[in-house]
């Protein structure tokens, strides 16, 4: 059975960002894809000490939480990064937590492994709703993980959960991005042995190191 994960960013298990995940769940059990939330945001997290520990030893040099979900996330056909706005950018925990995950995580941009799909949501009040968005979503576009879409940018508004479930739109793009992403991963599932891979060249590193 395909797996989708999903981090909740939010200090809240069942605050507004549970609340779209959660809908977006519903969606990917009818479709048949087995769907986890992974609680992120409520727990002590430090951030990376840039040593490349992990580049030798292919785990992060803190053994903690996310050393642990690395090989959930490795497995998954589908990533969904959910996080409330904090002064117009995601949650910090949840930031030092996928800023270590992917980059000690090299098997997430190996695309001869596996082709995954991603998606972010983001859930506010009223503003940063798109600078968190777009923060989010870069951690997949740098890893050759292909974005799902829905019908328009993946946010709820709301000041609680209650809030959420009046926000009809919003849990409307909750589903739609769901189902997006279920068609990506059964596409890319049937295309298996038939259609390669791509196969993406590393070596190159611009730099300018002699400062011209």
């Amino acid at each position: 059975m395909k797996k989708v994960v999903l981090l909740n960013g939010s200090q809240r298990a069942n605050g507004c960002t549970a609340e779209a995940l959660k809908e977006m769940v519903k969606v990917f059990e009818e479709e048949g894809i087995e769907a986890e939330i992974l609680q992120i945001g409520s727990r002590n997290i430090r951030g990376c000490m840039a040593c490349n520990y992990c580049s030798k030893n292919g785990r992060c040099v803190i053994d903690d939480y996310v050393n642990e979900v690395a090989p959930k996330i490795a497995e998954a056909d589908g990533i969904v990064i959910g996080s409330p706005v904090y002064y117009g950018s995601p949650n910090g925990t949840l930031i030092s937590f996928l800023d270590r995950l992917f980059y000690s995580s090299s098997e997430l941009s190996d695309t001869t492994k596996k082709m995954r799909v991603g998606a972010s949501v983001v859930s506010c009040r009223r503003g940063g709703n798109t600078a968190s968005f777009d923060v989010l979503n870069k951690y997949f576009t740098i890893s050759s993980i292909p974005l799902a879409s829905s019908t328009y940018w993946n946010q709820v508004h709301g000041f609680t959960a209650e809030d959420v479930r009046k926000d009809v739109e919003g849990l409307q793009v909750m589903r739609n991005l769901a189902r997006s992403m279920s068609y990506m991963i059964k596409a890319f599932a049937a295309a298996e042995g038939t259609v390669a891979r791509p196969v993406m060249e590393h070596g190159a590193f611009t730099s300018f190191p002699d400062g011209k």
